[in-house]
This record gives structure tokens, C-alpha cells and sequence, in this order.
């Protein structure tokens, strides 16, 4: 058969193409081939098909810590940092000002950070009148942390010696955020004036804050020539924020991060926890105990206990109704449980109620805080019966929190009144936060058991159903 010269033009080039295509995809495989043997992505991060990525998960290996204190007040203020250090997991130094008086090796130093002496810093300026110049030095742990140059971190996580750190939370906290990118992550203080004397936009110290290994390395750089142009500004913390906003990186707020600026009695603030993981306590020294009839030091390890047992759920507020006697209850998990004997709309029970007083006295602005308030009734009589975390314990595969009145009220009270209440007993699923749950937090529901009684409550949490409401009953 003859083949024209036109057909025989138009097969020559078809195939000539189809040559060309698979030269050059084959060359393509080839370059990728010998790129990633020059070129290996780090190993805690590989590239998949279709352009996402896979991340190993976040654990405190990846975190180290730099502890701010001073040789006289580390004596008394470790064993705050012995609650909540895992010497075996954790990475990091206390920082002082001198080496301790005492020589020997105390008994109980296996427990607690390695102690690390600050440099010196008198060649830099501070210029606020009536101010410490330790801030300089405090500043300067977050560069003098970074100098330690431990490998594999993804972050470096800064805070005081009277910081307590929920590690678990911290750890859940940090891993919502991409560590390569430059992170700044904390919160502002509870008291407006203190925001307002010092910045809205600056991570308080006493809560805590954590930077991203590449911003940290970066701030560490170039931190001493902005402690030379910040020298008028009070604390470390205002002239880390500084610095950071000349590089151009803001505050990442996170609500678990609780710098405490008050005084009196907090009850009100971690009975009304934000849906956030509890990260940081601040301020426990100037504080009540949180838990009455105990000691601050105390009150702070029985609250561990709970939070050793279920460290997502600690502090998380849940509320449900009673209907037969007409009940709010609200409860915020292993720490307190509120009764009022009325019903109560959600919105109202979710606001702060007002046990605490201002940080400092003076003026009207000092009352003002960073959210809402209910009053917290002068007349004991007329509040809402408080019963505090006993005890917590495993039940299977449930937590169990039982919850006692600490300090009863000479009140008189009727057949439906909660003050007849001995105990609650309150029944939960281990809470174990994914990613998606962290990124759009939903309050759970509760309701009370049918076995309960009017001396004892029992009650159960669990996740509420997809168009369920927290409502008050008609």
C-alpha cells in the first residue's frame, strides 16, 4: 500500500512529539530524583502527593524553657516549678542573678531545672524611675536560652518562678500553630489599667509566652540593640514585645495563658474558664488559696491531681438544668461545682462572677477587667452554694470528680434548696482535644442522673448532639 507524502508527514511528527513528552517527563522524574538526594526535607516534616504536609506531632521534647527568678527567691518559689517540671521530658534552664549561698547540691535539685547564672547587664540603660533593672536581665533570658543550643526544638517557652505550666495543655496549645513560622503566642493581663499603663498588644510574663524556634533565634540576634533603645520601658516583657513588633510579628492570643493580675479570692475566674486548655497560672503568692482551708502551695497540688488525671477536660465549664427542683448547675471540671437555685440563662452563668478585687486600689478604671462580670452577692445567702473538688479518680475507662461544700453558711434553707446538697458526684469521658476541636471549640453538655437524690447529686458530661441547646427550661 503506498502512504502519501502528507501522511507520512503528519505520522513522522505525531511520533516525533510523543518522543519529546516522554524525554522531557522522564528528565523531569530524573531532576526530582537527584534534587531530594541533594536537598532532604527536614524529618519532621515529609511532602505528600497532592501538596499537603504531614507534621510529627508536637510533645515537649520539642520545647525548651527559660524560668526567670533570682537567688533570693528561688528558694521558696521552686517548689512551684517542682509541680509542674518533668525532669525526665523537659528541657531548659532557671535563670539567676547569683549563684545560690548555699554550696552544697540541695536534696530535691534531680526534680527541678539546672540552674543557670544570667550574664551581666550593667552596660545596659534603664531609665524608669522607680523600676527594676532586673527587667534587663529578664529580657535577656530569651536570647540566653536560645545560646543553649539544645537541637530538635520547635519552641521556646519563657515564664516566671511562680509560673505554674499545665505541660500536657501547653503542649495541645502549641501544636494547633505551624512551628516554621514566626510565632509569638501568649495574652494580655485581666486587668484593664495594667493594659492600658503598659500595652494591649504585649504577651504579660507572668502568664507566659512561647516563640517559634525561627523568630526566637532571629529576636536573639538583634535583642540587645533593642534593650539599648527600649531602656525607658518597666518589665522584660514590654521590651520582648517591642523588639518583636520592630521584626514585624504581633501577639497570637491564647485564653489558656493567665497572668492573674488581682487580688483576693480568683474563684471567679477559674470557675469560668474560657473553652480553651488551661496552659498557665500566674500570681498564686498574692492570690487566696484557690482552694479554701489549704494552704496556696497546697491548693495548687490538689488541683494537679486533677489535672494529672484529665489534663484537657481541668477548668472546662459545663452547664446543665434541673428540672424537678429548678436548678442551674454549673461546673467547672475538677476544680468547683456551682449551684444556683434558680434557673439561670446560659449567657448569665457564663460571665465571671466578681470574688476578686482589683490588682491595685485607686480609681474606678482599676475595677474594669478584660470580660464579663455578674456581681457576687455580698450576703453569702444570697450566692450560689459552691461546692469544691474532694477528690478525682479513675473508673473505668470515666473520670470521676467528686465535689464537697468546703465552708457551709449559716443559712436557713427549704425541702428544694441546694444547700441540703452532701456531695456531687460528677461522671465524664476523658477528654482528648483534636486538632479540629482546638481550631472551633464546642462547650459539652451535662445532664443529672435519674439515680441522684437531693443529698447527692450525680451527673454525667458528654458531647452534646449536633442541634442540641444549653437552655434553660421553660
Amino acid at each position: 500500500m503506498k502512504i502519501s507524502q502528507s501522511s507520512f508527514k503528519s505520522q513522522f511528527n505525531s511520533r516525533l512529539i510523543n518522543l519529546i513528552f516522554i524525554s522531557s517527563s522522564l528528565g523531569l522524574i530524573l531532576y526530582l530524583l537527584l534534587s531530594s538526594s541533594f536537598s532532604p526535607l527536614p524529618t519532621s516534616r515529609i511532602l505528600l502527593l497532592g501538596g499537603d504536609e504531614f507534621s510529627s506531632p508536637t510533645s515537649l521534647d520539642h520545647i525548651v524553657f527559660g524560668i526567670a527568678s533570682n537567688a533570693k527567691s528561688w528558694p521558696k518559689r521552686k517548689e512551684y516549678v517542682k509541680m509542674w517540671w518533668k525532669p525526665d521530658q523537659m528541657r531548659g534552664c532557671v535563670f539567676l542573678d547569683v549563684p545560690l549561698n548555699n554550696q552544697t547540691v540541695p536534696s530535691d535539685a534531680s526534680l527541678l531545672p539546672p540552674v543557670c547564672i544570667s550574664d551581666d547587664t550593667s552596660r545596659f540603660r534603664y531609665t524608669w524611675r522607680g523600676g527594676l533593672r532586673s527587667a534587663i536581665r529578664v529580657a535577656r533570658v530569651v536570647s540566653e536560652t536560645v545560646a543553649l543550643n539544645h537541637s530538635n526544638v520547635r519552641w521556646f517557652v519563657f515564664g516566671d518562678d511562680d509560673t505554674v505550666f499545665f505541660a500536657e495543655n501547653l503542649v495541645k496549645t502549641l501544636s494547633k500553630y505551624d512551628h516554621d513560622l514566626p510565632y509569638f503566642i501568649g495574652s494580655s493581663s485581666e486587668s484593664f489599667v495594667q493594659n492600658r499603663y503598659f500595652s494591649f498588644s504585649m504577651a504579660f510574663g507572668g502568664a507566659g509566652f512561647a516563640i517559634s524556634y525561627p523568630l526566637a533565634r532571629t529576636l536573639a540576634k538583634v535583642l540587645d540593640s533593642c534593650l539599648e533603645r527600649y531602656h525607658h520601658l518597666y518589665g522584660s516583657d514590654g521590651r520582648i514585645s517591642s523588639c518583636l513588633a520592630e521584626l514585624g510579628v504581633g501577639i497570637t492570643r491564647e485564653s489558656g495563658f493567665h497572668q492573674m493580675d488581682m487580688s483576693g479570692d480568683p474563684f471567679g475566674v477559674l470557675a469560668v474558664h474560657p473553652m480553651a486548655p488551661l496552659v498557665t497560672l500566674h500570681h498564686a503568692d498574692y492570690l487566696d488559696p484557690i482552694f479554701p482551708d489549704m494552704t496556696n502551695r497546697d491548693a495548687m497540688r490538689h488541683l494537679y491531681k486533677a489535672a494529672e488525671l484529665d489534663p484537657h477536660r481541668i477548668l472546662q465549664q459545663t452547664v446543665c438544668y434541673d428540672r424537678w427542683f429548678s436548678w442551674t448547675i454549673s461546673i467547672s471540671w475538677g476544680y468547683a461545682v456551682e449551684v444556683f437555685g434558680t434557673h439561670v440563662l446560659l449567657p448569665d452563668v457564663l460571665r465571671v462572677p466578681a470574688t476578686f478585687r482589683p490588682w491595685r486600689k485607686g480609681n474606678l478604671l482599676n475595677t474594669l477587667f478584660s470580660f464579663d462580670m455578674r456581681e457576687h452577692n455580698k450576703d453569702p445567702c444570697g450566692r450560689p452554694v459552691v461546692f469544691h473538688m474532694n477528690t478525682t479518680f479513675l473508673d473505668g475507662d470515666q473520670t470521676v470528680s467528686i465535689y464537697k461544700i468546703k465552708k457551709r453558711e449559716n443559712c436557713t434553707s427549704n425541702l428544694g434548696s441546694p444547700r441540703g446538697i452532701e456531695m456531687i458526684r460528677v461522671h465524664a469521658q476523658k477528654l482528648n482535644l483534636n486538632k479540629k476541636q482546638m481550631l472551633t471549640p464546642r462547650r459539652q453538655c451535662c445532664d443529672v442522673l435519674p439515680s441522684s437524690f437531693h443529698e447527692r447529686l450525680e451527673i454525667g458530661i458528654r458531647e452534646c448532639h449536633e442541634d442540641e441547646l444549653i437552655q434553660m427550661p421553660r
